[in-house]
C-alpha cells in the first residue's frame, strides 16, 4: 500500500520567532508537494504565518482536559494556538519527566478524543538492544495504547525512535530500521490489520541529509521524525524534498 510520506520536525527546547520567518520562507514552495509537520516549543506556535501549506504540532499533551495542572498544555489549547498534532511519548519525556505507558496511552486517547492527531514515540535503549530486547521492548509499549484501544490506531502516527541514535550522530541502518518498522506493522496488525497498513510509521534518531533518502526507499518508513537538523532550514528543506514522491 502506498502512504504518502510525513516529515516531522521536533525543535525540542529551541527556536525563535527568528527561525519561525525563515523556515516558513523555505517551506512556502515545498510544502504543498510533501506533508510537513513542525513541533515548536508552544510558545511559538502561534507566531507561524496564519496561511501555510504545512502542519503544526505541540511536543506534548496533558492527558486532563482542564484544570489545576501547572505547566501542562491541554489539547484545547494546542487546537487554538494552531496545532494539529501533538507529540506523545517521546523518549525524553518518558526518562526525564518519568512517563508510563499507561500515562501514555491516556495522553493518545485525550489527542484523538479532541481532534488531534497523537505521533506515538516508541523505541528501545542501548542496552536493550544489546540485550535483544528491542521488540519486547516495542510490543509493550504498543500493547499499552492499543491493545484495549484499537480504533485510536487509525487516527494515530507512530514514529520508531532507537534511543541510542536520538541526538547522538548515530542512525540505524535502512536495513535495521526497516527490520523493526516491519515488526511495527506486523504488531499493530494484531490490534487492527486495516489500519496497520494505513498508519503512518517515521523513522526517527540522528536523520540528516545524508541519510534520509536510503531510509526513504524502505518500504515501511513513511517519513521521518527530524530533531537537530530540523533547527537548519536548508537541510530541513533538503530532507523533505528527499520523501517527495
Amino acid at each position: 500500500m502506498s502512504r504518502k510520506k510525513l516529515v516531522a520536525a521536533n525543535w525540542k527546547m529551541n527556536g525563535s520567532s527568528a527561525l519561525v520567518n525563515m523556515i516558513s520562507t523555505t517551506l512556502q514552495s515545498i510544502a504543498p508537494q510533501v506533508d510537513i509537520l513542525i513541533c515548536p516549543p508552544a510558545t511559538l506556535l502561534s507566531a507561524f504565518p496564519t496561511a501555510h501549506a504545512f502542519q503544526l504540532g505541540g511536543q506534548d499533551i496533558s492527558a486532563h482536559v482542564a484544570g489545576a495542572y501547572t505547566g501542562q498544555i491541554s489539547a484545547e489549547l494546542l487546537l487554538a494556538a494552531g496545532a494539529r498534532y501533538a507529540l506523545v511519548g517521546h523518549s525524553e519525556r518518558r526518562e526525564y519527566q518519568f512517563e508510563t505507558d499507561q500515562l501514555i496511552a491516556a495522553k493518545v486517547a485525550t489527542a484523538v478524543a479532541a481532534g488531534l492527531t497523537p505521533l506515538l514515540c516508541i523505541g528501545e535503549t542501548l542496552a536493550e538492544r544489546q540485550q535483544e530486547k528491542t521488540e519486547q521492548v516495542i510490543a509493550k509499549q504498543l500493547a499499552a495504547v492499543y491493545a484495549s484501544h484499537p480504533e485510536l490506531l487509525q487516527k494515530s502516527v507512530l514514529a520508531y525512535e532507537p534511543i541510542w541514535a536520538i541526538g547522538t550522530g548515530e542512525s540505524a541502518t535502512p536495513e535495521q530500521a526497516q527490520q523493526i518498522h516491519a515488526f511495527i506493522r506486523a504488531e499493530l496488525a494484531k490490534y487492527d490489520a486495516d489500519a496497520a497498513q494505513q498508519v503512518k510509521i517515521l523513522y526517527g534518531g540522528s536523520v540528516n541529509a545524508e541519510n534520509c533518502a536510503a531510509l526513504f526507499t524502505q518500504p515501511d518508513i513513511d517519513g521521518a521524525l527530524v530533531g537537530g537538523a530540523s533547527l537548519k532550514p536548508e537541510e530541513f528543506a533538503q530532507i523533505c524534498l528527499s520523501a517527495k514522491e
